[in-house]
């Protein structure tokens, strides 16, 4: 069979059909990357596809933005062996002069598509022809490349929007594009805190929703109760719990301590590739041996168990894993997963008369389930904040400090029955 013909550049994500189905090359691609120069090069294309698939009502912003993302993320995986969260405002820049004067064998003088049906190997492939810059010609000569200043304005605009995705996902710390938009802005408001946790009531709500769904449900949702409730257990990002190129989730990722016989939810690898430890609360142990039982294990998992934590219940129809049943879930199968117990929480609460919470329980997303965790723990459990900070995986006590009565809501109750005189009261 002969070798297949690749452009110098690796397109990474074919229209919106096809996006979902994944492709062989690109996976290849990545997986060479993830293990040779850019570790978490899966971990952003995850989360770049996450991100493009909220476009998925828009075809023209997703061809754009597609774009954008595929120029750019060769530019990171490809040019610079750089991870996006590492970058500064200073190699942003380096970004713009790469954009404005890119190496000729990148440029086309022609727009052909990304991906292309090849009768031969049956399958998608990424076109030789396609290159990521598309160049001019008049009158048949080809004209020196460049970018005008709206053309580089929208790439920053564009660029900003991802980062502040990558931001809320807790990938990135920072949003290098924005640092150099010179379109002037409004001043943004701080985000309402409040809309990033569940109150207690909602929270109520989930627990309630996830219990009510595994019993009606168990076959596909008992799955559903259990990583509702480990996200929130171990103030988990969804990205740590996925399966990813390089990465597995299996249920030996709990372990016992054998000195002091408690228990702990290993994570190999998270935000900045760190790792950490998270300790498991009795709570969270008993919902590991139901979920266990139910899937026919032992209670409590061996060591070193090599058992997947979440698998599919029906076999892929497309992609790399078509036919397959026990297929690891990523990202995106895990976030609809949780969104579906979402949903059906909001529908219980506005059933019993809670029109205001069912509102905002429809505007929280399953990254708002490890900001719950970690403040109802502070708040209401009133666990340590250096022991929160260890399980969060938090750099710095001052971040942690910040989920202190993080809600207004919290913050309004508790300010309910302060007295003005102490002496007269």
């Amino acid at each position: 069979m002969t070798s297949i013909l690749l452009p110098p550049a690796m397109p990474l994500f074919d229209g919106l059909a096809h996006l979902e189905a994944g492709n062989p090359q690109v996976n290849q691609y990545l997986a060479n990357l993830s293990l040779n120069n850019v570790p978490d090069a899966g971990l952003v294309y995850e989360l770049a596809v996450d991100w493009l698939l909220e476009q998925r009502h828009n075809e023209n912003n997703y061809k754009t933005y597609r774009s954008e993302l595929t120029t750019f993320l060769h530019w990171c995986f490809s040019a610079l062996a750089i991870s996006p969260k590492d970058l500064t405002r200073r190699i942003m820049m380096r970004y713009l002069d790469y954009c404005q004067a890119p190496p000729e064998q990148l440029i086309a003088y022609r727009n052909v598509a990304q991906f292309i049906l090849d009768k031969e190997w049956g399958e998608r492939l990424p076109n030789p022809l396609w290159r990521p810059f598309l160049g001019k010609r008049e009158l048949g000569r080809e004209l020196p490349y460049r970018l005008s200043e709206q053309a580089m304005k929208t790439k920053l605009a564009i660029l900003s929007a991802f980062f502040q995705f990558l931001i809320q996902e807790e990938y990135m710390d920072r949003n290098p594009a924005l640092l150099l938009q010179r379109v002037k802005r409004p001043v943004q408001q701080e985000p309402d805190d409040q809309g990033q946790a569940f109150s207690e009531l909602q929270w109520s709500y989930v627990m309630q929703a996830a219990d009510q769904l595994a019993t009606g449900s168990p076959d596909q949702h008992e799955r559903s109760r259990f990583l509702i409730s480990l996200m929130y257990a171990c103030y988990l990002r969804i990205s740590e719990v996925a399966a990813r190129p390089g990465f597995t989730p299996v249920m030996g990722q709990f372990r016992r301590d054998g000195k002091t016989g408690v228990w702990g939810y290993y994570i190999p690898r998270s935000k900045g590739g760190k790792r950490r430890t998270v300790a498991v609360s009795h709570a969270l142990l008993e919902a590991l041996e139901r979920y266990r039982i139910f899937l026919g294990l032992s209670p409590l998992p061996a060591p070193n168990e090599q058992t997947p934590l979440f698998v599919r219940h029906k076999a892929a129809a497309h992609g790399r894993e078509q036919g397959e049943l026990n297929a690891n879930l990523g990202i995106r199968q895990l976030r609809e997963l949780v969104m579906t117990v979402i949903q059906t929480a909001a529908n219980l609460a506005e059933q019993d008369g809670f029109a205001q919470d069912s509102a905002e329980m429809r505007n929280l997303t399953p990254h708002s389930i490890r900001h719950t965790g970690i403040t109802h723990d502070i708040n209401l459990n009133g666990r340590p904040l250096s022991h929160v900070q260890a399980d969060a995986g938090h750099d710095s006590i001052d971040t942690t400090s910040k989920y202190l009565h993080t809600g207004n809501r919290e913050r309004h109750e508790s300010a309910n029955h302060k007295p003005l005189d102490r002496l007269h009261e």
